[in-house]
């Protein structure tokens, strides 16, 4: 775990998600869960999704340095819509999935950089603690 020092040098917003994963484990956690509900709805957005890593994930996850998981997530983005593209399927289908990774993405960052830099977990697994 990190000095308390050290986290001084996150925003508000990211020491909020620290202290809250390190008081209630991985999203996938009962106590995360309970605990989540009792948030507010602007908390539960702070913890729960972040914005910048939906809508620039490739980037945003380069620049926290979680590029292990962007290339496991791009990866597993580009192999889907390669099949996609070799059975034919219509384009919606294409953009709506390319939707939901982003999604993924956008749910994921914030307990992913906290793995990262709390935890010290740099592996490959976009979505460890998430299911």
């Amino acid at each position: 775990m990190s000095e308390p020092s050290v986290r001084a040098a996150y925003s508000d917003k990211w020491q909020l998600r620290f202290a809250f994963f390190d008081q209630h484990g991985a999203p996938n956690s009962a106590s995360y869960k309970v605990a989540f509900k009792a948030l507010s709805s602007g908390d539960r957005l702070k913890v729960q999704m972040n914005f910048i890593a939906f809508f620039f994930w490739p980037i945003y996850y380069l620049v926290l340095g979680l590029w292990k998981s962007m290339l496991s997530l791009l990866g597993v983005a580009l192999l889907i819509n390669l099949v996609l593209v070799m059975l034919d399927a219509p384009e919606s289908i294409s953009r709506g999935l390319g939707f939901g990774f982003s999604a993924l993405a956008g749910m994921s960052a914030n307990y992913l950089y906290y793995q990262q830099e709390i935890k010290g977990y740099k592996g490959w697994n976009p979505f460890r603690g998430l299911f």
